[in-house]
């Protein structure tokens, strides 16, 4: 599909990347990463040819279509979600045009006869062949679909995209890409802005995707996920491997070992040879042996350890000064933007050095119970931080704040205190603004860049509860990792809202589930949060469907069938019957133990075979709903 050689990329006189070469064949999912600034971005933008390389070639096959999720998108104004959407379809919005225009004049015309008459009868006859051909009786649907996919709801899809944030507008980018029959799939960080549930559905996505894919991430897990190679950017140089993110480190780890340990071994060679050369040098009828010796040592091709660009952040949290044992309290909390209810009534108590992450679809109100908390929204209700509490906030769009023209320096000068100025320099180092990288404006930074910088900032004011809100967008995956580590030792209470779930594992304690204006809590980590969603998810859809297809079913045997089937059509009802009670009992005794672990996690945790117990019961369901699948398949045979 694509090759790629020599490929060099030079900024503001400096080589960005140089030499770079690899193949993209069809079915490739290449994830692309490197640390911020190394080019990644870049890249993606030449492939895309957005921009031209300095030197180097690129050859793709014939008619090869490319798709490019830019970080940084324009929408023309006045459109709404759908109408946006359905620029994915160009040439079918033509065709629907031209038949439409067809349609008409066939309705008015009345010289049947004519050449005209008959050429738009053949007109008529091509483009509904090529409009079929493209999909035209599919594509609502297809986009309805994939909109659902990434977090719109039916009702979203008149409004108009002008009264959507970047982060809805990026989605409804990715939701275009995805329509359109592309060969590669360029990706610039997709799941930013995404929350657990469209990543995991776009995962899927990606997964079953026919064409080539190269996407730049630096979600860890979502790259497990769905890439198959991967391809890093370190010190201008490029490292390719067949193999998902984890498995590339553990090879790149076993290969550099090999090659250490062969250099050594070279080394060994060449300093016994050099010791025989000196010593031959001095005797004169070993002098021929000596020149021999030494181009043998000419001829020998030294080997070289890849090298890796180890430099990271720098970062440790301290808390200003010990806070009251409540930290926020709140009591019939609602919030409307207009008549659109985000929450209702929600009540919560959080403590002293609480570790909460807050999650769930876009739109929940997250940020916005954030943002209450800091108080820069309204809301209705009582809402108050405890005694000494010192808030530390760092926003979703924090780097979007940044003044472009400023330096990094003059940012971090204006923003400190007399007791932290001259630290300043000090602080931008540990988080690799070092030497002439201070002198750069803030347009200029890469969106990690600015991450840093706004991060760095935090630091300069007193805290001792951090709210963070989306914290990871653009940061590469040392830097997170850093980050990460900081935040695990942090003695203050921490509140973040991430849909980052590789970075929140092991980093909270507890989970705020948001969704359809409430919030529930949940005691454990993100894995378990994400188990006890999914099924209470599924257990809600199939709900649904035993309902619906129950009546279905009832009204086919009442009038269909003859006695004989009607008596089997009965037992198997009477089947389902007895397991959707079964499902039911055992669904209430799971949330009866639930609440008791709510109630008190530590007492009921150590039952003799608690754990053993409960997750049997979640077991027997499974096997119950894939049992219910089975007969309910027999139901559908006699419809």
């Amino acid at each position: 599909m694509l090759n790629v050689h020599n490929l060099s990329v030079t900024f503001m006189g400096t080589d960005l990347f140089s030499g770079i070469t690899f193949k993209l064949n069809k079915g490739d999912r290449i994830g692309l990463i490197g640390k911020n600034g190394a080019g990644k971005s870049t890249l993606l933008k030449v492939l895309s040819r957005d921009i031209e390389s300095s030197g180097g070639t690129m050859a793709f096959d014939r008619d090869v279509r490319i798709g490019f999720l830019r970080q940084d998108i324009d929408f023309i104004q006045g459109r709404t979600i759908l109408e946006e959407a359905y620029q994915a379809f160009v040439e079918i919005k033509e065709i629907e045009l031209k038949l439409e225009g067809i349609n008409e004049q066939l309705l008015t015309r009345t010289d049947y006869e004519s050449e005209e008459y008959s050429q738009l009868i053949h007109d008529l006859t091509d483009l509904t062949e090529r409009y079929e051909l493209l999909g035209g009786y599919n594509y609502q649907g297809d986009t309805e679909k994939i909109l659902q996919g990434l977090g719109f709801q039916r009702e979203d899809f008149d409004k108009l995209t002008d009264t959507f944030s970047g982060g809805w507008r990026m989605r409804i980018e990715l939701a275009k890409l995805l329509l359109q029959n592309n060969d590669i799939l360029l990706l610039d960080e997709p799941t930013n802005h995404l929350d657990i549930e469209s990543i995991i559905w776009l995962e899927n996505f990606l997964k079953n995707y026919s064409g080539a894919i190269v996407l730049v991430s630096h979600d860890k897990m979502f790259l497990n996920n769905v890439t198959n190679r991967t391809i890093e950017i370190s010190l201008g140089q490029i490292y390719d491997y067949k193999k998902p993110y984890s498995q590339f480190l553990e090879l790149r780890g076993e290969i550099k070992e090999k090659q250490l340990q062969a250099q050594k071994n070279q080394d060994k060679e060449i300093k016994a040879k050099q010791l025989l050369i000196d010593k031959f040098r001095a005797k004169a009828n070993k002098a021929s042996m000596a020149q021999s010796l030494i181009k043998q040592l000419d001829k020998v091709e030294r080997i070289e350890v890849d090298q890796d660009d180890n430099a990271v952040m720098n970062v440790r949290f301290a808390i200003s000064k010990e806070p009251g044992r409540i930290i926020v309290e709140a009591e019939n909390v609602s919030k409307y933007y207009g008549d659109k209810k985000i929450l209702e009534n929600v009540n919560l108590l959080i403590e002293r050095n609480s570790k909460i992450a807050f999650v769930g679809q876009n739109g929940q109100g997250k940020s916005t119970l954030a943002k209450m908390m800091v108080g820069e929204i309204p809301f209705k209700g009582h809402l108050k931080l405890g005694h000494n509490v010192q808030v530390g906030y760092f926003a979703q769009n924090q780097s979007e704040y940044l003044p472009p023209e400023k330096t990094v320096l003059e940012i971090m000068e204006d923003a400190a205190t007399d007791n932290n100025r001259m630290r300043v320099r000090d602080m931008l180092g540990s988080f690799l603004f070092g030497g002439d990288t201070v002198d750069k404006k803030a347009k200029v930074l890469s969106g990690g860049e600015r991450n840093r910088l706004a991060l760095c900032k935090l630091l300069l004011q007193p805290f001792n509860v951090l709210i963070m809100d989306e914290p990871t967008n653009h940061l590469d995956i040392a830097s997170k990792n850093v980050l990460k580590e900081a935040l695990k030792q942090f003695s203050g209470t921490l509140i973040l809202v991430s849909h980052d779930r590789e970075f929140l594992q092991g980093l909270t304690t507890t989970v705020y589930g948001f969704k359809d204006h409430i919030i529930k809590e949940y005691l454990g980590d993100i894995d378990y949060f994400l188990e006890q969603h999914k099924m209470e998810s599924l257990r809600d859809a199939e709900k649904r469907t035993i309902t619906k297809e129950e009546k279905s079913n009832e009204k086919s045997a009442a009038l269909l069938l003859s006695k004989d089937q009607g008596k089997d059509l009965k037992k198997l009802n009477n089947k389902l019957s007895k397991i959707e009670t079964e499902i039911s009992d055992l669904e209430f005794e799971i949330e009866k133990l639930d609440k008791e672990l709510e109630k008190n996690y530590a007492e009921v945790s150590i039952r003799l075979n608690f754990f053993e117990n409960y997750n049997t019961k979640k077991a027997t369901i499974e096997k119950l709903m894939l049992e219910w699948e089975r007969i309910e398949g027999q139901v559908e045979s006699f419809s």
